[in-house]
């Protein structure tokens, strides 16, 4: 049971990352996608930015988006 929950929070992760690479998604339509709540998703976001990814947030219209600064660094070059 406890591996089972690990697994869903590795593939939630990936899931995360996957759609933040692809481009900008607002909490809400992150946590829609991959059908958590949004305050699971900023849970998961703060995860990941201690395991070492530079997540960056934006506040746009609709809530704050994200993106990987390593894309942005690259779209700027």
């Amino acid at each position: 049971m406890h591996y089972e929950k690990s697994l869903q929070i590795e593939q939630r992760f990936s899931e995360l990352l996957e759609l933040i690479q692809s481009g900008q998604y607002s909490t809400p339509e992150l946590a829609e996608r991959i059908g958590v709540s949004v305050p699971t998703v900023s849970r998961s976001i703060q995860a990941l930015r201690e395991r070492g990814h530079e997540i960056i947030a934006e506040k746009a219209e609709g809530g704050w988006h994200y993106e990987l600064a390593t894309r942005k660094r690259t779209a700027a070059k």
